[in-house]
């Protein structure tokens, strides 16, 4: 009996033992588990990032295959691709995008050096033919710099300097310029490197320095022919607007005079009418009136008169108007 208590005592502990590594071995597994299950969510989560992707509104986007492009998107949303890194994504910017070329200088037609500044508007429209001829930005601004610049040294070669600067906004031919050059540029580019041509734009047209003071004199000279033509013009303007004048002036005044001439007239044939009708009325006092008034006309302190005697005017003197005697008998 104390034999069997005492094995019972000593195989006790051991299998308590054993169950316990039993569950600790277990518990290993269950967390070794867990963590593989852990593990392969996250790597089907990343399998599956790596297989979505989206697309702006702002973008364009292309997949490529192990480096060739297989697929263009030109919409935005969600879309699937095979995982990285038998497929991947590029993205482009399918904003309008500027381009500030450096100054140029182009000869026109009359032989006149010009130096021209101008911009770029475009867009990139087909990013396969973008990716495949271009590659990025930068080469996509040398080429369309060099397409822009041959066709407007082109076009400016068929015009003369007074079709790009003139005083008169109706001779400038720029817009219509421009406007050839954006469209042979823009089939050039859509064809060749999958880029739209908007606009192009001229920011300055300039002489070169070297050429500027022959340009500024003989702008001085146009503008002083100008000017003198204007004077001429308006001298002969002036010349006939006096000439104008000065016929109805004296259309003016020759009605004038011949008003006057009538009103004097018949106020002489009044003033004739009234001398008439006093000097029948009394003839011997209006002799005498009219003989005064001629005397306070011409006599004065000064006057020496020398008359015959039988002068009216001496007996008027002498002897008064009813043939007397006067007391005044010298003559003055």
């Amino acid at each position: 009996m104390d034999r069997q208590k005492t094995r019972r005592q000593r195989s006790g502990p051991k299998r308590k033992n054993g169950r316990t590594n039993s569950l600790a071995l277990m518990e290993k597994v269950m967390s070794k588990k867990t963590v593989y299950a852990i593990v392969a969510v996250i790597v089907v989560l990343l399998i599956a990032k790596s297989m979505l992707f989206t697309v702006d509104e702002t973008e364009l986007a292309l997949v490529t295959q192990f480096g060739s492009p297989v697929q263009s998107i030109a919409d935005a949303g969600l879309y699937f691709k095979l995982p990285w890194p038998v497929q991947s994504v590029m993205r482009f910017d399918k904003r309008l995008l500027i381009h500030d070329p450096k100054p140029s200088e182009y000869l026109t037609s009359d032989k006149k050096n010009i130096v021209v500044n101008s911009y770029i508007c475009y867009r990139i429209s087909d990013p396969k033919r973008f990716l495949e001829t271009v590659g990025d930005n930068e080469g996509a601004r040398l080429r369309i710099a060099d397409v822009v610049s041959s066709n407007l040294g082109a076009a400016l070669a068929r015009h003369q300097l007074s079709d790009l600067l003139s005083t008169e906004p109706g001779k400038v031919k720029i817009p219509t310029i421009l406007q050839n050059v954006t469209s042979a540029c823009a089939t050039v580019a859509a064809d060749q490197y999958g880029i739209t041509i908007v606009d192009i734009k001229l920011k300055r047209l300039n002489f070169p320095d070297e050429n500027k003071p022959s340009v500024f004199r003989r702008m001085r000279t146009e503008r002083q022919k100008m000017a003198n033509k204007y004077r001429a013009e308006g001298e002969e303007e002036a010349l006939k607007i006096r000439a104008n004048t000065n016929r109805q002036k004296e259309q003016i005044l020759s009605v004038a005079r011949a008003e006057s001439q009538k009103i004097m007239g018949e106020g002489d044939a009044e003033a004739m009418a009234t001398y008439a009708a006093a000097y029948g009325k009394d003839p011997d006092f209006y002799k005498l009136t009219r003989t005064l008034q001629a005397y306070e006309k011409f006599l004065n302190e000064k006057t020496l008169l020398v008359l015959s005697a039988d002068s009216e005017l001496l007996q008027l003197l002498s002897k008064g108007p009813g043939g007397k005697e006067g007391t005044s008998g010298d003559s003055k």
